[in-house]
This record gives structure tokens, sequence and C-alpha cells, in this order.
């Protein structure tokens, strides 16, 4: 693709690395038959070239974004398909994620808008605040059909039945290697998992630990920014970012770290592109050692010789999440874990499409992401599984939502299989949100 960027607006890093991509894209348009809103909306400018074209002019000629540009970039996944589809090697993701923050600073959304987004970004990065919204969202989950807007009823109805206590677990401290020790890694507890599902990090102890290594939660780590990050709050996103950063190159300084686990694929993605996000700053040097040790937690297990299981007679319906596939080009590991801890692994069709829920998407435009949900669970329960694994809280959230089978994180089913307990979702009637009444 030809660009028209000046010499001075190329001095910009930001401009420069847009341009650089830009050039990369030669408008063959794979991208559009695995994109999933423009396989639903069906609007070239609901596609990933679509999308392109309004970046380029919206960043070529410095204009205040409109709001046509605004709703066809809002309604983007960033799913990354089209990363994983594109022959060229177009980097979508730094490209959009260039373009939200340039519509943060330059357009000035409607006030309903601007509040929710500002709810949002104040609540979902901080666990405790998020608790305390879960728990009013869950009082007023049955009055959600009384919300006079979409995303406040999408926000009722995300509310579990089940909202866990906290765990110890999470606190700042070091787990000992049940085993000889193979491994000394950080974990990452994140932010909304903390609230959301507890379960999930205990069972990574469990499992890393009994599988030789030393597992460390940093003090002063905590969310990793994706939120706000893909909100184009970049502010906000890079403060916490930055504790990440400085909290796990401390302890990479003083006792060293092998690996920092992920267990939430869409924090994976965001941290192994510190580098890039913190390439003009002073923790550039830091933040690249991060993301350059930062993995999966499927990564690490598939390093960790986990013995092979007997059959567990169990069929387990695999969900890829767009975050781990295409994000981080993970695509085998989980299943072959899954696998070889004795389970059935089916997959459903179509398992390259998201299943619309995408960081705070499933909230912001709820139509969109729940055409989405339905057909991700439809494809699900088409295998017949006993149980949908995922290795994405956000994931395992908007599909338990509407899945009559149990929903668990990839972890906790290989942590059952090594001697761990039984994951306790397994033992909870299914979430599904209720049916909304329309008024008419």
């Amino acid at each position: 693709m030809q660009t028209t960027f000046t010499p001075e607006q190329l001095k910009d890093p930001a401009i420069e690395r847009s341009n650089e991509i830009l050039r990369t894209c030669v408008h063959c348009g794979f991208c559009t038959a695995t994109c999933p809103t423009y396989q639903i909306l069906g609007d070239e400018l609901d596609s990933p070239r679509g999308r392109i074209y309004l970046i380029k002019d919206m960043l070529e000629n410095e204009r205040v974004p409109d709001e046509k540009t605004v709703k066809h970039i809002d309604r983007c996944l960033s799913c990354l398909a089209c990363m994983s589809t594109c022959p060229s090697g177009v980097h979508y993701m730094h490209l959009v994620d260039h373009a939200r923050e340039y519509i943060e600073d330059n357009y000035k959304r409607p006030l309903s808008d601007r509040v929710l987004r500002w709810v949002l970004a104040q609540i979902l990065p901080y666990p405790m605040r998020f608790r305390f919204a879960l728990l009013g969202a869950k009082l007023g989950r049955p009055f959600a059909w009384l919300m006079p807007d979409a995303r406040l009823k999408a926000m009722l109805e995300m509310a579990p039945k089940h909202i866990p206590p906290v765990s110890r677990n999470d606190d700042p401290q070091t787990f000992a290697p049940q085993a000889p020790r193979k491994k000394r890694v950080a974990l990452m507890t994140g932010c909304a998992q903390k609230a959301l599902n507890t379960d999930i990090n205990d069972a990574t102890i469990r499992v890393l630990t009994r599988l030789g290594c030393e597992v460390v939660v940093a003090e002063g780590a905590g969310c990793c920014g994706a939120l706000t990050h893909h909100m184009g709050k970049a502010r906000e996103s890079h403060a916490t970012a930055a504790k990440n950063i400085t909290a796990w190159a401390k302890e990479m300084d003083e006792d060293g770290l092998d690996a920092i686990v992920i267990n939430t694929s869409g924090c994976g993605t965001t941290v192994k592109d510190y580098g890039h996000m913190f390439r003009n700053d002073p923790l550039a040097a830091d933040a690249a050692r991060v993301a350059a040790i930062a993995k999966d937690v499927s990564e690490v297990l598939m390093d960790l010789d986990m013995e092979a299981g007997a059959d567990k007679e169990m069929v387990i319906a695999y969900h890829s999440a767009c975050s781990l596939q295409h994000g981080q080009q993970i695509k085998t590991f989980p299943k072959d874990l899954l696998k070889k801890a004795g389970y059935t692994v089916v997959e459903p069709s179509d398992p390259h499409l998201c299943c619309g829920s995408a960081g705070t998407y499933n909230l912001m435009q709820p139509e969109i992401s729940k055409q989405l949900k339905d057909r991700k669970v439809r494809t699900l329960e088409a295998k017949n599984p006993d149980i949908i694994a995922a290795g994405n809280i956000g994931c395992m959230m908007q599909i338990g939502s509407a899945a009559g089978v149990p929903v668990v994180h990839t972890v906790e089913l290989l942590d059952w299989a090594t001697g761990g307990p039984r994951p306790p979702a397994l033992d909870r009637a299914p979430n599904p949100a209720p049916e909304i009444p329309i008024l008419r």
C-alpha cells in the first residue's frame, strides 16, 4: 500500500511504525475470509482491509476522527485472526492499537460512552473494586431487562452466580517445588481473574510446583494493562504495565526467573508485546527482558515432561482463545497436554473464529458479541462434550453464560489429571444469562 506521510510526521515513532505496517498491505482481502465482524455484518469497513483504509486516511491527514471511522474501529474485536491469515505479514495489532490511542486523544465521544469507558477503566483492572462491582451486579441481574442501554444489560448479565472468596495464594509470596527444582517462575495473577475465578491461579500453582517449579508471586505486579490498552488509554495501560516490568525485573535481577507464567492468554499477548509498547521508554531494556521470558502456562508445561495419564473416558471440547492461537500463535500445546493427560479432545467447527468476549468487547458491543457467542456455543455443544476447556477467563465467562456444560480452564483439568482436586466448576450448575424480555 502506498502511503504519503511527510518526513515531519514520520518523526513520530507511532506514525513511523504504522507507516511500516500500512506499506506491507497489498489489498489482497484474505483477511476478510476470517474476520468475524465482516462475516456477521457484511460491510467492507468492518473487515481488516476496510479498517486499514480508514486508519490510513485518518493518520495521514491528521484529521479529527469522525463518527463513521470510530464506529468501525470500535467494532473490531482485535481477535487478530487477520494476522494468522495475512500472507504479507501485516501487523494489524500494532496498527489498530495506534488508531485507538489516536481516537482516544482526538475524538470526543458522547457523554454516555465517555462515562461507561471511564467506569470500566476504573473498575476492571482493580480486583477489589471489580469484586464489589460484581456483587452489585449480581443483586441487579434479575432486573437487567429494565436497563435502557444494552451495554448496561450486558454488564449486569456478566455477573456470575458464584463469586469466589479472595484467594490468599494471590498474595506476594513464594511456593516451594514439590519435586526436584527444574525452574523458578513468576506467576502473573492478573486482575479481573482474581475476582471472577480464583480456581485458575490455585490450580496453576499446584500443577507447577508438583512438576518441579518454584513459583513466585512478585510484590507489586498486577494488571497487565490490556483492558485499558485496547481502549486507547495509553497512560493508564502503561502505568500498570510499568509496575509489572519493575516487579519482574527485580525478581530476574535478584534470584533469577526462567519464565513469567501467564494463564490468561489475553494478558499473555500484551505482556509479550511490552518490548514494543515501551520501546521509546526508559524501561525499554527491562520491558524487552520481561517480554522475552513471558510464557503461556501451556508453553511452560510442555517443557516440564508431564507424565502421560490413563484414559479418563471424558470428552473435552477445546476452545482456542483468539489471543492464544492468533495473538501468540500457540495452537497445539493445550490440546497436546490434554490428550497426554488422558482426555479425549474435540474441536468445534471454525475454531479460528472469536467467541465475542475480546476484553471489554462483550460489554461495549453486546449485540455483535451475542451473535458470536451463540455461534461458538452451538459449534462447541455440537460435539457433545462433557466439559468445555479454554485458556482465557474472558472466553470462559462468555461461553459459560450460554453453555449447558461446565466451562473450565485447561490448567484445572491438567491439575486434576496429575493429582489435584476435581475442578469446582464441574459441581456447579451452568450460569446461562437470563432471557431478557423485550419492551415494545
